[in-house]
């Protein structure tokens, strides 16, 4: 992130648009030499060298040469889904596909060694995956659109997708990498991208349900969204059912029909609930409240328990430290900030649902 022994440093990493094809070059007006201090300059190009795969160019009129042939790039796997988003600068509606690809496609293994690294430049602790590893689902988002004539395409973004045992005879596929590249987001791509997917695995009755490996908040308010909108159309989630609490129906159902899991299902609930809630009514609004938190006491009741066995084994000094730290004005304060920030970001859900 910080380069060091360069003046004037400029990285220049450009992709065409469909292919990927890489420029690659790295220049500067000046460096450190071993007549300053023995220090040697960062090795920039040695380190991006490791990331970026072989067969990049480092001359700008190859890598124009090259764009000539973005006309002939086409989308890799099964077409899964089409749809467009109204774009407010061109002032057209511009279509979009959503691809499944494998390694088996010709020049995809290529293409994805580009794709990747993109996960380098904008996601902090990415790393790349075994792509021999034939469990590996590979999902794509491509822009549609029409150039002097040519039908050409562009890559918007990419998930990869494990597929995991389940013994006996199931799947569990868990979304790993996820990425929207910057021009495009904030378009619902994502959305459109994870609502594909989960769809794909629906329809298969070998899958388990669905999850994600070490999920971000923004991953997170992505899937409330695109699960909301699949539960909110089961009976077992009608508002007349909601009143009544997270019940087995809603598990099963959703478990069953949509591959959601009992944890998901629950905050499918818990957003739902709200939404059918009158939080101007005071005792509609705190028998919500008792509901999440009754839920959310779980670790602090956990930590009650610990203290009690604490009691009858440590000595009173001990226990004083303890009894700070395990505090329970403490417990509520955080009890009610979880609470807070939970209902702030199940409101996001359900504003964005409405304008869905």
């Amino acid at each position: 992130e910080i380069a060091f022994g360069y003046k004037g440093l400029q990285i220049q990493l450009y992709y065409s648009a469909g292919n990927l094809t890489t420029l690659f070059n790295v220049k500067y007006s000046s460096k450190v030499t071993d007549k300053f201090d023995c220090v040697e300059p960062d090795d920039i190009e040695g380190k991006l060298r490791d990331i970026i795969p072989a067969g990049f160019c480092c001359n700008t009129d190859d890598f124009i040469t090259l764009l000539e042939k973005e006309s002939k790039f086409k989308p890799f796997g099964a077409l899964l889904h089409t749809y467009s988003v109204h774009n407010e600068e061109a002032g057209e509606d511009i279509t979009y596909q959503i691809h499944k690809a494998d390694m088996s496609c010709p020049g995809f293994r290529e293409y994805h060694e580009r794709l990747q690294t993109f996960l380098m430049w904008f996601i902090e602790t990415a790393s790349f995956i075994d792509v021999d590893d034939e469990k590996w689902d590979y999902f794509l988002i491509f822009e549609k659109y029409n150039k002097d004539g040519e039908t050409l395409f562009a890559t918007v973004g990419y998930m990869t997708v494990y597929n995991y045992y389940v013994f006996p005879d199931k799947t569990r596929p868990r979304v790993s990498q996820m990425i929207i590249l910057p021009p495009f987001q904030g378009e619902g791509h994502g959305a459109q991208l994870l609502e594909t997917v989960h769809r794909y695995y629906m329809t298969d009755p070998k899958v388990m349900d669905i999850t994600a490996e070490d999920p971000s908040e923004n991953y997170v308010r992505l899937r409330d969204f695109v699960l909301v909108k699949f539960c909110q159309s089961l009976p077992s989630f009608s508002p007349a059912n909601l009143v009544h609490g997270f019940s087995k129906e809603m598990i099963k159902e959703s478990q069953e029909k949509l591959k959601i899991n009992k944890k998901h299902a629950r905050r499918v609930y818990e957003i739902l609930r709200l939404r059918a809630t009158d939080m101007s009514d005071a005792d509609h609004a705190r028998a919500y409240r008792l509901e999440i938190k009754k839920r959310l006491v779980g670790p602090y009741k956990k930590n009650q328990r610990e203290l009690a066995k604490m009691t009858r084994c440590l000595r009173p000094e001990e226990m004083s430290n303890q009894i700070n730290i395990i505090n329970l004005q403490v417990q509520h304060e955080e009890l009610e900030k979880s609470y807070q920030e939970l209902l702030a970001d199940y409101k996001r859900v359900i504003e964005r649902l409405a304008q869905a």
